[in-house]
């Protein structure tokens, strides 16, 4: 609580997309271990059931020709240890799809939950973790609590599935000790995979309780403070104090750079009240007059200044004016505004004695 009134209040705000991502970058992101046991056993259940008989018959075979070979077998410690060699490497090549199938199911058991995620930070050791104090506190934790209970409630579910089936088999278990070894282990092989069935049933359910209910609660963890949304947004944009004194200053180095044009103008066109637009043409190199200056109030009367004092004609002419000022400095003047331009520029060059 502390945390977050010093934040600037309560966490109502969903998380920005910015937050999201420090979020991940920090590798914290929702990732249930239950998923992964659940996708393990699934898996790994699948595939004994396509794998259970050709391991099987390579495992017989193996026994077989062992057994068949024993007669020949002389013990001494060079023949024991290589026949143990031999031994383990037949159960690990026997083996080696269930191992390298339970490495893939660990990686993408992951990726499923939070995608493609490369990042070294949750390896660096935070030193604040080390207090003993508060690492007891984490111990007795609300979050450490939940996990216990899980634990038990999973282990609980699973000794009942497995209690119950074995029970409701009973009494057919009891007929074994009547039949052949290999259809005792058929029996057997049969029991023990319903139950296995049965408990992958049970992990895929809590797995996917458990990953619920980690993503609301990362959702609530990466919820933000009104506060902070505004300093994300600042951030992100920018302080709109500074924004605006950037502004501010761009504007007033454009007003210089467009008085200091206007001395190269042929003709200042005004409304005697508030406007100048600063005019230039040259018929060799442009096509059509061009706005050099515009503006109102205080910065036209300035323009009226330097006109003056750089003897440019000031031509008085409101609508022309109102109709220049609307368009852009460095513009040129359009088709149906060119005419009434033109008849000005003639009217100037005719003062000055120069041809149009």
């Amino acid at each position: 609580m502390a945390e977050e009134s010093g934040s600037g209040g309560e966490k109502t705000e969903s998380p920005s997309s910015k937050r999201r991502e420090d979020f991940r970058k920090k590798g914290q992101v929702v990732q249930s271990k239950e998923v992964q046991t659940a996708a393990l056993f699934s898996i790994v259940l699948l595939f004994w059931i396509f794998y259970l008989p050709d391991f099987w018959n390579k495992i017989t075979t193996l026994l077989f020709s062992l057994w068949q070979s024993s007669g020949q077998f002389e013990i001494t410690p060079v023949s024991t240890m290589s026949l143990s060699a031999f031994l383990l490497q037949q159960l690990a090549l026997l083996m080696a799809p269930l191992f390298v199938l339970v490495l893939i199911i660990a990686i993408f058991s992951s990726i499923f939950q939070f995608g493609w995620l490369l990042t070294g930070k949750p390896l660096i050791p935070d030193f604040s973790k080390m207090n003993p104090i508060s690492g007891m506190s984490r111990f007795f934790s609300k979050k450490s609590m939940l996990e216990v209970v899980k634990s038990l409630l999973k282990v609980i579910l699973i000794a009942f599935i497995g209690y119950s089936t074995v029970l409701n088999n009973f009494e057919e278990a009891l007929i074994l000790v009547d039949v052949s070894v290999v259809s005792a282990i058929s029996y057997l092989g049969r029991i023990a995979l319903i139950v296995f069935a049965k408990i992958c049933a049970l992990l895929i359910f809590l797995a996917f309780l458990d990953f619920m209910f980690l993503k609301w609660e990362m959702e609530e963890k990466m919820k933000m403070t009104k506060q902070e949304v505004k300093e994300e947004y600042k951030e992100a944009e920018g302080d709109p104090h500074i924004k605006a004194q950037i502004r501010s200053i761009q504007r007033e180095m454009a007003r210089k750079r467009m008085m200091a044009d206007v001395p190269k103008a042929d003709v200042i066109v005004t409304n005697p009240t508030h406007i100048s637009v600063a005019i230039q043409y040259d018929s060799k190199k442009m096509d059509a007059p061009i706005i050099l200056a515009k503006g109102a109030d205080h910065i036209a009367m300035r323009i009226r200044e330097l006109a003056r004092e750089n003897d440019i004609p000031i031509v008085e002419n409101p609508p022309v004016a109102r109709l220049l000022h609307n368009l852009e400095i460095g513009e040129y003047v359009p088709e149906d505004l060119f005419k009434a331009v033109a008849e000005i520029l003639a009217h100037v060059y005719s003062l000055k004695g120069n041809n149009f």
